[in-house]
């Protein structure tokens, strides 16, 4: 499939601090790829870098090169793609939520507590789209909750977001996501503040979604199991650095790296003997 990201030899420092150090990884078209590691290996941080968000603390070096520029952008691509590390900020604003949209963290923090989330979805409209009316991105706001299974869309577009739960403000979290189309979606730890049954949900949706619209998507998660639903490929991090690739049905099921065997080690099932400890994650092997 042709390719729509590419990520080579990035390294992010927060001053004396090496957050990634050496990453390179590449999505195709169409393509999910999981991003699977412990909390601090450096997985959000390389998400956000691609959309240019660790602000000026953070020194990039590297290339993260978009290849999926449309034909009606500024940021419209040659053969060997536009590089996105240092590329000025409206460029980029022009990028985020047109072509890559993210879904962020903790899903009940997320909104905007005073603004009605028909208007907090409809905005992400009308950033990306130049002489858009308000009753067309009203419209579209609409279009994008039904699209995510929000019962009664057109009436709860007038709710606040306290007046959801925690599963459905993730929905309307990947409507805003998804109103512009994007080529890629990056979703980071989109199920972890939601209980097993939600999440299962979710996962679906996501899945789904992803179908419908022919979406390349990154999973960020810390969870090999729920990486192992949706992903096509996986790429596990430690400490930075990705220790392991491989298509998700293989590296699952027989990883070649310490760490990864260490982190399938460590989740219980029902046949953990509860009287051993489970794997320590953090000392396995480099």
């Amino acid at each position: 499939m042709p390719t729509l990201l590419e990520i080579r030899d990035l390294h992010i420092n927060f001053g004396a601090t090496k957050a990634v150090r050496g990453v390179s990884l590449e999505l195709g078209e169409g393509e999910v790829l999981g991003l699977v590691g412990e909390s601090g290996s450096g997985k959000s941080v390389t998400a956000l870098a691609i959309l240019g968000l660790l602000g000026a603390a953070a020194h990039v070096d590297g290339a993260i090169v978009w290849h999926g520029g449309k034909s009606n952008s500024a940021m419209d691509c040659s053969a060997s793609g536009v590089n996105l590390v240092g590329l000025p900020v409206q460029a980029l604003r022009q990028l985020r939520g047109s072509e890559i949209a993210m879904i962020f963290q903790e899903p009940m923090t997320a909104l905007n507590p005073v603004m009605t989330i028909g208007r907090q979805v409809a905005e992400c409209f009308e950033a990306h789209t130049a002489g858009s009316t308000r009753r067309e991105a009203k419209r579209r706001a609409i279009e994008a909750l039904e699209a995510v299974a929000i019962p009664e869309a057109a009436q709860r577009s007038g709710d606040y977001p306290h007046q959801f739960s925690g599963g459905q403000r993730q929905r309307i979290l990947i409507a805003m996501a998804l109103i512009n189309r994007p080529r890629l979606l990056i979703a980071d730890e989109p199920t972890t503040a939601l209980d097993v049954t939600v999440q299962a949900q979710i996962l679906s949706l996501l899945a789904q979604l992803q179908r419908e619209y022919g979406l390349a998507m990154l999973f960020i998660s810390h969870d090999l199991a729920v990486v192992g639903q949706v992903a096509n490929r996986v790429a596990v991090m430690r400490a930075g650095q990705v220790v392991e690739t491989g298509l998700s049905t293989r590296l699952l099921t027989a990883p070649t790296h310490p760490y990864t065997r260490a982190l399938l080690a460590a989740v219980p099932t029902l046949r953990t003997n509860r009287t051993e400890p489970l794997a320590m994650v953090g000392n396995s092997p480099a």
